[in-house]
């Protein structure tokens, strides 16, 4: 693992940098590494510790500055060695769960809220992706008939919001065989995740009774079942991103070039989506700098954690520069990612 081979003098003073440089933005200097940390040696001892530690590649100095910045390689050191306490103030706690119990208990809503509180607690840009509603779970189904030729279908889903799709018939329908057809809907489909009853759906409705006019109307879900579910519950989940200011007022973002590089990534969903869900591995997930497979993100540290909800589950998070207070972040990403799941049914 990487930081094995280092001393105990050599670690303490690793992490006195990589602490320095996260309150500061500016490079760590010896001496003010000497009094600001009780690492009970000179300053002229912590220099050549430093010395030592960055031709280890776990340091650099800018060409500008006598002191050292931390590489991602010191980063990776800091987040795995470090001994984490939960570094989550009372009132931080209070309005996690005060803003995301606001809003019901759909999943969709939770998510979005979930992202923007994120990034104003941690000053990053908080980020998800919100659930595939393929394994959303059936609760109830209601059919209203809005015209002649056309039905309304309300699946209420469990633990997430109810979706609504309109289904073309060939002419008006009796009220009682509409709420008959409801009723054999309910019987057969309630319970299942949406995936399940798009796989099973001609099987479960093969022996259903009734007139004519039920068969009819039957054969009409059987024949559109994989567009009416698909419609629900399928496609690619969603990313949800909160807002990119508190990120963007960061000293890593004040040249026009890092700005820029900032908004365009916000514009890449896509892209945001492939890279989260890479990371969505059971827990905490965090990937620095240069450990990302993708350059463009070489600049930034992504911190996730798995969420679950029922049959449901996601990615919630926050991306930031390399730089950032990562006991904190750490602490909020987890938190709220088992609050999601509390919250929901």
């Amino acid at each position: 693992m990487p930081g094995e081979e280092l001393t105990e003098r050599e670690r303490q003073v690793l992490q006195a940098v990589v602490q320095a440089y996260i309150e500061t933005a500016e490079p760590a200097g010896s001496r003010t590494l000497a009094k600001t940390f009780p690492l009970g040696v000179s300053a002229a001892t912590i220099r050549n510790t430093m010395s030592d530690l960055e031709e280890r590649g776990y340091l650099y100095h800018p060409h500008t500055s006598a002191g050292r910045v931390p590489t991602d390689r010191a980063y990776r050191v800091y987040v795995d060695r470090v001994f984490w306490a939960d570094q989550i103030a009372q009132v931080d706690r209070d309005r996690l769960r005060r803003e995301l119990s606001g809003d019901g208990t759909a999943i969709e809503n939770i998510v979005r809220k979930a992202a923007q509180v994120l990034g104003v607690l941690t000053q990053e840009l908080g980020l998800a992706v919100a659930p595939s509603l393929a394994g959303a779970v059936l609760d109830r189904l209601e059919l209203l008939q809005v015209s002649s030729e056309r039905l309304l279908i309300v699946l209420l889903l469990r633990a997430s919001a109810a979706r609504t799709i309109f289904l073309e018939v060939s002419g008006h329908l009796p009220p009682d065989v509409v709420q008959s057809v409801s009723g054999v809907l309910n019987e057969r489909l309630v319970g299942l995740s949406l995936q399940e009853i798009r796989r099973t759906f001609a099987e479960r409705l093969r022996d259903a009774g009734g007139g004519a006019s039920e068969k009819e109307l039957l054969n009409i879900f059987v024949e559109e079942a994989d567009q009416l579910f698909d419609v629900a519950g399928g496609g690619e989940q969603e990313v949800v991103l909160g807002s990119a200011q508190l990120l963007a007022e960061q000293p890593e973002f004040h040249s026009n070039d890092r700005m820029r590089a900032l908004l365009e990534l916000t514009e890449r969903r896509d892209f945001l989506r492939r890279a989260l869900l890479a990371r969505s591995t059971p827990g905490l997930n965090v990937t620095i700098g240069g450990e990302n497979l993708d350059p463009t993100l070489s600049a930034f540290t992504i911190v996730t954690s798995t969420y679950r909800s029922g049959s449901l589950s996601g990615v919630i998070g926050v991306i930031g520069p390399t730089r950032m207070p990562y006991q904190k972040v750490i602490s909020l990403v987890q938190y709220t990612s088992r609050l999601m799941g509390d919250l929901t049914p």
